[in-house]
C-alpha cells in the first residue's frame, strides 16, 4: 500500500508540520490539536529523527531527561496515542517499532526543516551560476519559514539541544543571505539589519565582518574601523581574547583603502569570437568592436547541429547600428560550420529599387557553378534548381538589407544544414521559422572602444571625457561614431574638445556627422523615404516632443488620434527601426534620429501652427491628467481647481495606486514637457503641471530635476511678467528648497510668493505660499513667525473653501506648539488634522497628518501611542513611494524606540532612514539621523560607532551653521572627545 494512501487507495491530505517556531501540523486549511507541551516534545523528537526510529529510552530521555516521571513509559504510550488521534486519518503514519516509535511522512508532507534545505540547496546552485538576487531570495524565503524562536514552549534536553541548533543554522542562513547581499551590491540595505544583529550577538565575529564591509562600501570608512574598535574591546572585555585573523585582516585592508574590497558590479563581457578567412562574404571590419553577445547569440543559432531544419535568423535595427557588420563577423565566425560555401547579397531593401528575388536567384546560381544556359526563368523554376542544388550540402547565405520577408522567402535553400542570415531595417515578424534579433546602439564602453581604435588611443587618452561627449553625442549609433571618429582622424590639428563642441549643437549635429560619402542623415533618409503619408506625419510630430519616450496614449494626443489608429501608426514606425519599442506601450526615438525628426517637420513638411498645436495637446494631455492624480490623492484639496483649463481630456483612473503608477512612470516626460512648455511660453500651464506633479519632488527620487526646471519656468515668467506664473511656481520651489533643507532659499520663495499672489488675487498663491513658509520659520526655529504665517494660511483656506489646505495648516501649527514646550495644544491640533483628513478620505495625507501627530505624542511623553501613529504613516508613505518620508519616519520610529529605552531597535530603525534618504535626503537630515543613530549604538555598547556618527554628524551642522551643532559637541563632549 502506498504511503499516504488508504486501504481503499484514495489519497489521503498532505500534512505541514513546522518546529521552527511552535510545534504544529496543518492539514489543508486548519490546524490539528497537537496537544500538552510533553506531547509537542515527543512529536518534535520524531519529525526532527527524519524518518528514523527512536527507541523508548531515547525518547523518554529527550523529552524529560533526568526529571522523568513514574511510570514514564505509559506517559509514553498516551502521548503517542493522542498524537494518533490528532493525527485522524493519518494515525499511522506513527508507527510502533521494537517497543520505540518512528514518524513516517508521506512523499506530500513537508517538515519546514526539510523546506529550509531545499531551498538552501538551491540557494547555493544560484550562487555558483552567478545568479546573485535569486540566490538572496532563496536564502530569504528559508529564513522566513522561522516563525520566532524553534520549537518555542517546548520542553525537555532533546528540544533544547534542537533548539540551540536550529538557532546557529537560522544565524548561519542570515549570515550567507548577507554576505551574497554585499556581493550583489545590496550594501547600503544590509547595513541597518547588521547594525540590529550585532547588537543582539556582539560575540559573533562574522556579523561584524559583514557589517564592517558593508559600512566600508557605503563610503562609511570611519564607521567601519570604529566597528573594529567595538569588536576588539567587547572580546577582551567580556572573553579575553583578541579579533579572529579575517577581523584584524579587514581592519587593515580597510585602512590600506584595498581597492579590492569594493563593490564592482561590472562582469567581463564574453570574447568576441575571431574573425576566419572569408569565401563570397564582404571583408570583416579591421575594427569591430563589442557585440559579444549577439555573435555568440547567433553564431550559436547558425552553426547549431539540429539536421532537421534549416538554421535561420534575422537582424533588425535602425540605419547605422551595425547590423551589417555583425551579420558578415558573425558569418565569417561560423564559415567552418559551411565547408560547401557561403553566400552574399545586398537586397538594397532601404533604397528606392529593391534587388528583384530573380536576379539574385540567377547570381547565387551562377556562384553555385550553373552555367548562364542552364538557369532556367521565372522565380519559382529558379528557386527550385537552387534549393537542389543545395541538397545535402552546407552552405550560409547573408541577405543584407532586406525589404520585406516577401523578398527573402524564394532565397531561402529550405534544406537541413544550410543556414540563412537576414539583416533588415524592418522586423521580419512574419518569416516563418526566424529566430528574431533586435539589434540596439551600443553601450558607452563599446562606443569608446570603437572611437579609440579609430582615433587612436593617445589622443583619445588624453580627453577620455571628452571623447565620451562625442560618443554621446552620437548617440552610441556606431555609424556615427565611426563617421565623427574619421573626421577627427583626418584633422589633425582638431583635438577632440573640439568635436564635441561641434557636435554639442542639435541643430547642426546631423550636419557635422558627414565624412566622405558617409552621412548619418543620408541612412535615416532612406528609411523616411519609404513612409506613406500618415506614417511621415507621425513621425515628423512624435519628433518634436522632449521626453525619453512617449506612451500611447501621450502619444495618441500629440498625433490626435485614437488608441487604435495611434498604435497602429507606432508600431507600424517599430517595425521600419525608425522608432523603437523599450517596453509595450510605451514608444521612443534614437537621439539622432529624433533630431532628424524634427528637422523633417521643421523644414516646411509640418506648419509652425500645426507644430504648436500638437505640442499643446500633448501639455494638455499631461495636465488633464496630473490634475486627476492630484485631485485622487488629495480629496477635498482644491487646488486642481484654480488650475488652467484644458482643452485635450487626460485619462481617468479606478484607483489611487494606478493613478501613482502612472505619475511615477511618466515622471522624466512630465518634467521635460514643463520645460519644452516653459520654452514655448506655455507659462501658467507649465506652473500649474508643477504643482500638480509636486509628489515627484516630495518622493525624493525627482527632487534635483523638479528644481531646476522650476527654476527655468520661474526665470521665464519673470522675464514675461506673468505674476500669476511666477507665484505659483514660487510655492513649487518654497516646498522644494524646504523638502531639500535649503531653508534660506525656501524662505524667500514663500515671502515673494505670498506677494505675488496677493498682488494677482491669486487664491492659490495666497494660501500656500504662507503655509510653506510657516513650515519653513519652524524649521528655522522662529516659532512666533512660524505660527503667525500658519494661522494666516489656515484663514486664508478656510476662505478658499480648501479643507485640505485647512487641515495641513492645523497638522503644522501642531509642530510649531510642540516647539513652543504647548505639547498638549500640539496633540489636540495633530489630532484635529488626522479627523479631518479622515473624514475628507485623503491617504497619503492622512499619513502627514499622522506623522505629525507622531511627533507630537512623542514629545508629549506619550513614546508608545507615537510608535503606532508612525507605524501607520509608515506603510501609507510606502505605498505612495515617497521615499524622503519613509525615511524621516523610520528617524521619528528610532528617537521613539530610544525615548523606550530600546537602543538596539533604534539603531536598526535609524539605519533604516540612512538607507532610505541616501541619495535623495539632504545633510541635514543626515546630520540628525547620525546623531540619533549615535546616541542609540552608544547605548548598546558600540561607543566608537558611535563617536564616529557624532562627528560626521557635527561637520555636517557646523557646515551649514544649524543650531544642532550644539546639541552634538556636548554629546562628544560626555564621550570624552575634544571638539
Amino acid at each position: 500500500m502506498a504511503v499516504g494512501e488508504g486501504s481503499t487507495g484514495r489519497q489521503q491530505p498532505a500534512l505541514n508540520f513546522a518546529v521552527l517556531g511552535s510545534v504544529r501540523v496543518r492539514c489543508e486549511d486548519r490546524w490539528l490539536p497537537t496537544g500538552s507541551p510533553q506531547q509537542q516534545a515527543l512529536l518534535a523528537a520524531l519529525l526532527l529523527r527524519g524518518g528514523r526510529t527512536a527507541t523508548a529510552q531515547e525518547l523518554v530521555d529527550a523529552v524529560w531527561g533526568e526529571d522523568s516521571p513514574q511510570q514514564v513509559l505509559a506517559a509514553l504510550r498516551t502521548y503517542a496515542s493522542r498524537l494518533r488521534k490528532a493525527l485522524g486519518s493519518r494515525a499511522g503514519m506513527l508507527v510502533s517499532v521494537s517497543g520505540g516509535y518512528a514518524l513516517r511522512l508521506g512523499p506530500d508532507d513537508v517538515l519546514d526543516t526539510d523546506r529550509v534545505a531545499e531551498l538552501s540547496r538551491q540557494a547555493e546552485k544560484a550562487t555558483a551560476a552567478g545568479d546573485l538576487p535569486r540566490a538572496r531570495e532563496l536564502y530569504g524565503k528559508a529564513l522566513a519559514l522561522w516563525d520566532g524562536e524553534a520549537l518555542s514552549g517546548v520542553p525537555g534536553p532533546g528540544a533544547g539541544l534542537h533548539r540551540t541548533r536550529l538557532e546557529e543554522q537560522r544565524l548561519r542562513l542570515l549570515e550567507q543571505r548577507l554576505e551574497i547581499g554585499l556581493e550583489a551590491g545590496y550594501h547600503a540595505e544590509c547595513v541597518s539589519e547588521l547594525t540590529a544583529l550585532t547588537t543582539l550577538h556582539p560575540m559573533r565575529e562574522r556579523l561584524r565582518e559583514l557589517l564592517m564591509l558593508a559600512l566600508y562600501r557605503c563610503g562609511r570608512q570611519a564607521e567601519a574601523l570604529a566597528v573594529y574598535a567595538d569588536a576588539r574591546r567587547v572580546l577582551s572585555e567580556e572573553l579575553g581574547v583578541d579579533p579572529r585573523h579575517e577581523l584584524s585582516e579587514l581592519q587593515q585592508r580597510i585602512l590600506e583603502g584595498d581597492e579590492s574590497l569594493s563593490w564592482d558590479g561590472e562582469r567581463a563581457a564574453a570574447p568576441a569570437a575571431s574573425v576566419v578567412r572569408p569565401a563570397q562574404l564582404p571583408a570583416a571590419v579591421p575594427d569591430f568592436t563589442g557585440r559579444a553577445a549577439f555573435v555568440k547569440e547567433l553564431g550559436a543559432e547558425l552553426a547549431s547541429e539540429d539536421g532537421s531544419v534549416m538554421a535561420l535568423s534575422a537582424v533588425a535595427g535602425i540605419g547605422g547600428v551595425g547590423k551589417t557588420t555583425l551579420a558578415v563577423q558573425v558569418a565569417h565566425a561560423v564559415r567552418e560550420h559551411f565547408p560547401d560555401g557561403q553566400l552574399y547579397v545586398d537586397l538594397q531593401g532601404a533604397g528606392p529599387a529593391p534587388a528583384e528575388p530573380e536576379s539574385v536567384l540567377g547570381s547565387f546560381l551562377r556562384a553555385l557553378g550553373t552555367a548562364d544556359t542552364a538557369i532556367p526563368d521565372g522565380v519559382p523554376e529558379r528557386a527550385a534548381l537552387y534549393r537542389s542544388l543545395l541538397d545535402d550540402r552546407r552552405v550560409l547565405a547573408l541577405l543584407d538589407n532586406a525589404r520585406d520577408a516577401a523578398q527573402v522567402r524564394p532565397l531561402l535553400p529550405g534544406t537541413p544544414g544550410c543556414a540563412v542570415l537576414v539583416t533588415s531595417r524592418n522586423r521580419m515578424v512574419d518569416l516563418a521559422g526566424a529566430h528574431l534579433v533586435d539589434l540596439d546602439v551600443m553601450s558607452p564602453e563599446e562606443a569608446l572602444t570603437l572611437f579609440t581604435r579609430i582615433v587612436g588611443a593617445e589622443r583619445v587618452g588624453a580627453e577620455r571625457d571628452a571623447a565620451m561627449d562625442v560618443v554621446a553625442a552620437c548617440g552610441f549609433l556606431p555609424l556615427a561614431i565611426r563617421i565623427a571618429a574619421a573626421r577627427l582622424a583626418a584633422r589633425r590639428t582638431w583635438t577632440v574638445s573640439v568635436l564635441a563642441r561641434k557636435l554639442s549643437d542639435e541643430r547642426r549635429r546631423l550636419d557635422v556627422l558627414q565624412a566622405g560619402d558617409q552621412t548619418v542623415k543620408a541612412t535615416f533618409e532612406l528609411g523616411y523615404g519609404q513612409l506613406e503619408p500618415e506614417q511621415a506625419r507621425a513621425f515628423r510630430l512624435l519628433g518634436l516632443a522632449e521626453g525619453p519616450d512617449l506612451s500611447l496614449d501621450a502619444a495618441a494626443a500629440l498625433l490626435d488620434r485614437g488608441p487604435e489608429t495611434a498604435e497602429d501608426l507606432l508600431e507600424s514606425l517599430v517595425d521600419t527601426s525608425l522608432l523603437e519599442s523599450a517596453a509595450p506601450g510605451r514608444y521612443r526615438f534614437h537621439d539622432l534620429v529624433r533630431l532628424f525628426a524634427r528637422a523633417c517637420a521643421e523644414r516646411d513638411e509640418q506648419p509652425p501652427g500645426e507644430r504648436a498645436a500638437a505640442l499643446s495637446r500633448l501639455l494638455d494631455f499631461y495636465l488633464a491628467t496630473a490634475t486627476e492624480v492630484f485631485a485622487l490623492e488629495r480629496p477635498g484639496e482644491n487646488m486642481a481647481e484654480h488650475v488652467q483649463p484644458t482643452r485635450y481630456p487626460g485619462l481617468a483612473f479606478a484607483t489611487s495606486a494606478a493613478a501613482l503608477d502612472w505619475l511615477f512612470l511618466e515622471a522624466d516626460c512630465l518634467l521635460a514637457c514643463v520645460r519644452q512648455a516653459t520654452a514655448g511660453g506655455a507659462l501658467r500651464h507649465a506652473a500649474d503641471l508643477l504643482l500638480m506633479i509636486r509628489d515627484l519632488d516630495e518622493s525624493g527620487a525627482h527632487s534635483r530635476q523638479y528644481q531646476n526646471v522650476a527654476v527655468a519656468v520661474l526665470e521665464a515668467a519673470q522675464k514675461a511678467g506673468d505674476q500669476v506664473a511666477e507665484g505659483r511656481v514660487r510655492v513649487a520651489l518654497t516646498h522644494s528648497y524646504g523638502l531639500s533643507a535649503r531653508f534660506d532659499e525656501a524662505d524667500e520663495q514663500a515671502t515673494r510668493g505670498l506677494e505675488l499672489g496677493l498682488a494677482a488675487g491669486d487664491p492659490l498663491s495666497s494660501s500656500h505660499a504662507p503655509n510653506l513658509g510657516g513650515v519653513i520659520a519652524h524649521y528655522r526655529g522662529a516659532f512666533e513667525d512660524s505660527r503667525r504665517l500658519l494661522e494666516y494660511a489656515l484663514a486664508a483656506f478656510r476662505r478658499d473653501g480648501n479643507r485640505a489646505g485647512e487641515a495641513s495648516s492645523l497638522s503644522n501649527l501642531s509642530r510649531v506648539e510642540s516647539g513652543l514646550g504647548r505639547t498638549e495644544r500640539a496633540v489636540e491640533l495633530a489630532g484635529s488634522a488626522v479627523a479631518l483628513y479622515r473624514e475628507l478620505g485623503s491617504t497619503l495625507r492622512l499619513a502627514n497628518g499622522r506623522y505629525a501627530l507622531g511627533v507630537a505624542l512623542g514629545q508629549h511623553g506619550r513614546n508608545a501611542e507615537a510608535l503606532e501613529e508612525f507605524a501607520a504613516a509608515l506603510s501609507i508613505f510606502r505605498e505612495n513611494r515617497q521615499r524622503l518620508w519613509e525615511g524621516m519616519t523610520y528617524f521619528r520610529m528610532a528617537e521613539a524606540q530610544l525615548a523606550l529605552d530600546v537602543p538596539a531597535e533604534a539603531a536598526a530603525l535609524a539605519e533604516r532612514a540612512l538607507t532610505e534618504l541616501r541619495d535623495i535626503g539632504d545633510d541635514w537630515r543626515r546630520g540628525i539621523v547620525l546623531t540619533v543613530l549615535g546616541r542609540a549604538l552608544n547605548g548598546t555598547g558600540q561607543s566608537g560607532r558611535a563617536r564616529v556618527c557624532w562627528e560626521q554628524a557635527l561637520a555636517s551642522f557646523e557646515e551649514l551653521g544649524r543650531p544642532e551643532a550644539a546639541e552634538v559637541r556636548d554629546l562628544l563632549a560626555g564621550a570624552g572627545v575634544g571638539v
